[in-house]
């Protein structure tokens, strides 16, 4: 069929694109690499391979490197910071502006599904499982996004959370066990998003990026003494 190909490497660049994404929040990416060496490891030819490392970096997650290739960017604490900021604001202005009208147009089974990403996001944090909390805590977002926001809001906020997961996970790790100390309030979030209770809803995201911030804090040997102006 004419334009197959281009469709099926469009495709194929998405796929990688995803793969490689979540390498990179895993940590499990070298920090630097090449065209050839990723398009080896997936047994593809360079060209979609290049696309989708381009695609990343301009989510801001990698830097090219001149005559070298790729490296993954490296986020410091004050960009932390600022990444919770932002996050902040997006989310308590969404539920400010959006939450009850878009709440009134949902469909049960939107928010059941974002009830079972809550539960699984919970679970994982309750069990310290960082790599499946990874990933179901970012879907859970995209979806809670989706349900009170607007397509340019959730692709903001989503490439925001990536950016916030890449600096923290390799600090989490370093933990060893992360039974307890992980964030787990996606259900008591839902609830009061469901129930058009933005003050509840506001305070849990407060509490929330308090929460992270504390816990980075503490990894990180920083004392955040100015915590209250991002929050």
């Amino acid at each position: 069929m004419p334009g197959s190909d281009a469709v099926k490497r469009t495709t194929l660049r998405s796929q990688i694109a995803d793969a490689l994404r979540d390498e990179v929040i895993a940590g499990r990416l070298p920090a630097e690499f090449t065209v050839k060496e990723i398009a080896e490891q997936y047994g593809v030819s360079a060209t979609p391979v290049r696309e989708a490392l381009l695609d990343l970096c301009s989510q801001g997650l990698l830097d090219v490197e001149l005559h070298r290739g790729y490296r993954v960017r490296e986020f410091t604490y004050a960009d932390f910071r600022d990444m919770i900021e932002a996050r902040t604001l997006i989310v308590e202005g969404m539920f400010r502006r959006s939450a009850a009208r878009a709440l009134q147009a949902a469909t049960p089974q939107a928010l059941a599904s974002v009830r079972r990403r809550a539960e699984e996001a919970g679970r994982a944090a309750v069990a310290g499982d960082l790599d499946i909390l990874i990933g179901y805590d970012l879907r859970f977002w995209r979806e809670m996004a989706g349900l009170v926001g607007n397509p340019y809001i959730s692709d903001f906020l989503d490439r925001v959370r990536i950016q916030s997961w890449i600096f923290t996970v390799p600090l989490l790790r370093s933990l060893g066990e992360l039974r307890g100390r992980l964030w787990d309030q996606h259900a008591e979030l839902v609830e009061a998003v469901a129930c058009q209770d933005v003050e509840r809803a506001q305070r849990i995201v407060v509490a929330y990026n308090e929460h992270s911030l504390a816990l980075i804090d503490g990894l990180t040997g920083t004392v955040g003494t100015d915590q209250g102006s991002t929050e």
